[in-house]
């Protein structure tokens, strides 16, 4: 069984520099990037290393689909009232004997309403609607108590008003758990391109694709898990230059650009790669959690003003058969969205 995870490794990190080596830009499709489930969006939005048989971290970690998701079913609503953006996730997972576990899910973004205008900006009042959704496919297998394998396969599509266009792509992860309450998980993720266009043009006909690192620690003393995670490692640089030079790197008076020195890129781009989260429980029925994410601070933060930019955090609360877990994120100083939702173990009932 070692043999297996060290092959599916191999083939993981190569799937993740051939893909690095054809196209290292963000490419298109950017829902599939989004999560959209509140636990993984507490927890720093990236594949989450925990094996407690949660349904919501199969989209982003395949490698955690288990034995113990058989019949769950997960429902997830996400609502942005002040820009009028709804998404919504569905997922549902079963476990066949001696093939594995697998587990779909779908999802549905809906950006609201946009009004039609003319080149001059003029207006008449008539709107379109423009959403994406994805469907996944996803499988996990346990080689071993220590090492596990998994696989989406997934397919996106764009409709904005009369253009469609569609892509395929796949995940693939593996994730070591430890009997010292370490677990590691290496996820390459949306690996992939379009497939067709229909009155669109996408510049960039490449998937999102990001190969991340993530560690976790359950203590021993304390019932609280702590995450760290390293994201795009196939993308060192994440310094861009800001036009509106808002850090002031810019002196007016002497037209001079004071560009940060290399030490000092060096410790931005380590940090902006850097997501770290916690989960503590209370009890049984009760989890608290909360992430912090620099990159998202830097992106969308404005300088020399106070605010929760880039932390994220919420709470589950377990009933019986029942899950339901709430989360905020705050991705920006105008709002934050909602995140909900609601587990079920259809084999309780």
């Amino acid at each position: 069984m070692k043999r297996y995870a060290y092959c599916f490794l191999t083939i993981l990190l190569g799937f993740g520099v051939l893909r690095t080596e054809a196209q290292v830009t963000n490419g298109t499709y950017r829902a599939l990037t989004d999560a959209n489930s509140a636990r993984v969006v507490a927890l720093g939005g990236l594949p989450l290393p925990v094996h407690d048989g949660d349904l919501q971290t199969a989209v982003f970690n395949p490698s955690t689909i288990s034995p113990e998701m058989h019949n769950q079913l997960t429902l997830s609503y996400v609502g942005d009232f002040s820009m009028q953006t709804h998404f919504a996730t569905a997922q549902y997972s079963r476990t066949f004997e001696n093939v594995g576990s697998f587990a779909a899910s779908v999802q549905y973004y809906n950006y609201g309403n946009m009004l039609y205008a003319s080149e001059s900006g003029q207006t008449d009042g008539s709107t379109f609607n423009v959403s994406d959704y994805a469907i996944t496919i996803g499988w996990g297998r346990e080689l071993t108590d220590k090492w596990s394998i998994g696989a989406n396969l997934k397919y996106a599509g764009l409709q904005y008003e009369s253009g469609r266009a569609g892509a395929l792509g796949v995940d693939v992860a593996t994730t070591y758990w430890s009997y010292t309450n370490w677990a590691f998980t290496l996820a390459a993720r949306n690996i992939g391109r379009q497939l067709f266009s229909k009155e669109m043009y996408l510049e960039n006909k490449w998937l999102p694709f990001s190969l991340d690192f993530m560690a976790s620690k359950k203590l021993n003393y304390l019932p609280l898990t702590i995450i760290v995670g390293y994201k795009d490692i196939q993308h060192w640089n994440k310094i861009y230059s800001d036009p509106l030079d808002l850090a002031g790197y810019y002196d007016p008076i002497t037209g001079e650009y004071n560009e940060p020195g290399k030490v000092a890129k060096f410790f931005t781009n380590l940090a902006c790669h850097l997501v770290v989260g916690g989960e503590l429980a209370i009890g049984k029925s009760l989890f608290l959690r909360m992430s912090y994410n620099y990159e998202t601070v830097r992106n969308m933060g404005v300088p020399k003003k106070r605010s929760l930019v880039g932390f994220s955090a919420g709470f589950g609360v377990r009933i019986k058969a029942f899950e339901i877990d709430y989360a905020r994120s705050r991705n920006n100083i105008v709002g934050s969205p909602n995140f909900l939702t609601i587990r079920v173990d259809l084999s309780k009932f």
